[in-house]
């Protein structure tokens, strides 16, 4: 039976299909100069898949879309086929663990990843959310796989073929050794399957990543000039002499300009005593003898009236499961924050010496309120609990010492990370 499977090369929904026909002996080719993006819009591929998606087979009775249909028919094409399992209860636990492969392992894995290649929005709590998840779906793979060398039974079977191609795109483009570390009989488990001889035929050799992709840059690229030449340019004619202007048109002319861009409102505050990269400077600057030198400087200079302080905590702490990525998280933040560079100054604090962890920040804002041009362009400012320092409480000045002197322990618990805004 010829088959036939349009889909690029390296597509782990591709590798599913051509390993479960490895193991059927049926023969499945690759479509032959497939493109994505022209081969899939063409009308005959539509009529295979009408969403214009990837995989599809071809068969003989018709075309089959959907990876894990395909890997299902290239294995029903054997006869009591061994990658079924040999009874109904290990029919069962197979097709469990492959929606178990598909909802829980590939769809987080996807939300963690697509967003930062910038196939989706990314967002931080999002991602946070899917690595959350993600996690404990590998902590419940790894638990089962203490105690078995496959999903289901003594041999491979379809499960274990489709939780591998699943596993495969986390470990090849996020999944640290760091991240994989944290399960280490997922860890047995994925790099014994992959090197099995019908795995290694079909995916070659495999690199786990040493990094998780940065967030993929927003910037809109730039038009390219026309390389059409330039029209010959007429002779200019002598400029007319203008004559004057009836006073009304010079008016309506006036009106029609363009108005100077406005100020920002907090330009046109009252001068205030405490001015803010003097501050900057004396934090910068100071090497030793914190609290006598900058904090002691920073409460002389320090102004009520031109000037406010402002606690926050992350409304979302239950989900910062990951170190990194929680640390990541503050990073983007304050890069977002850049637009408030010149009005602000900021500590954000990453709590805890193990998850969840908690991230509590300090500002101190130009003005007697948060600026309401951070609020509507910075979407992370939503993300936090936002409390004004009332600076004549004790307790709470010496809370802002304690931040923006990086203090360890801070409120018992050990400091992971600090970061400055300045």
């Amino acid at each position: 039976m010829a088959l036939t499977i349009h889909a690029t090369s390296g597509n782990k929904n591709v590798f599913k299909a051509l390993i479960a026909a490895e193991y059927s002996d049926v023969k499945v080719e690759l479509a032959k100069d497939f493109q994505m993006g022209v081969t899939n819009k063409t009308p005959e591929f539509l009529k295979m898949n009408p969403l214009g998606k990837i995989p599809v087979l071809e068969t003989p009775e018709g075309p089959v879309f959907e990876s894990n249909a395909i890997a299902r028919y290239v294995t029903k094409l054997k006869a009591d086929n061994p990658l079924f399992g040999s009874t109904l209860i290990e029919y069962g636990q197979i097709e469990q663990w492959i929606d178990f492969a598909t909802t829980e392992i590939d769809a987080n894995t996807g939300r963690w990843l697509y967003p930062r290649l910038g196939y989706q929005v990314y967002l931080p709590p999002a991602e946070e959310a899917a690595i959350s998840a993600l996690k404990r779906a590998l902590g419940a793979l790894n638990t089962h796989l203490a105690s078995h060398t496959f999903l289901v039974g003594d041999t491979v079977t379809l499960a274990d073929v489709i939780m591998t191609c699943n596993l495969f795109l986390g470990f090849r483009s996020v999944f640290t050794k760091a991240f994989t570390s944290e399960f280490p009989h997922v860890e047995r488990y994925f790099w014994t399957l992959v090197n099995q001889p019908k795995f290694q035929k079909i995916i070659g050799k495999v690199e786990q990543a040493t990094a998780v992709p940065p967030v993929a840059s927003k910037k809109p690229a730039q038009p390219k000039e026309s390389a059409k030449p330039k029209a010959k340019e007429e002779p200019k004619k002598p400029a007319k002499k203008e004559e004057p202007k009836p006073k009304d048109d010079v008016e309506e002319e006036e009106e029609a300009a363009p108005k100077p861009k406005a100020k920002n409102p907090l330009d046109l505050l009252p001068p205030s005593k405490m001015i803010l990269d003097e501050w900057k400077r004396l934090y910068s600057n100071t090497k030793s003898n914190f609290r006598e030198v900058a904090i002691k400087g920073f409460w002389d200079m320090y102004d009520p009236e031109g000037y406010s302080l402002w606690f926050c905590d992350y409304k979302y702490n239950d989900e910062n499961m990951v170190s990194f990525v929680t640390m990541n998280k503050v990073g983007g933040f304050l890069q977002r924050m850049d637009l408030a560079r010149k009005y602000a100054f900021g500590k954000m604090l990453v709590i805890g010496s193990e998850p969840p962890f908690k991230v509590k920040g300090l500002w101190l804002f130009r003005g007697k309120e948060i600026p309401k041009f951070v609020m509507d362009e910075c979407y992370d400012m939503e993300l936090y609990e936002w409390k004004e320092v009332d600076i004549n409480d004790e307790a709470q000045k010496e809370r802002v010492n304690q931040m923006i002197e990086d203090a360890e322990p801070f409120e018992g618990e050990a400091l992971l990370d600090a970061k400055c805004f300045k």
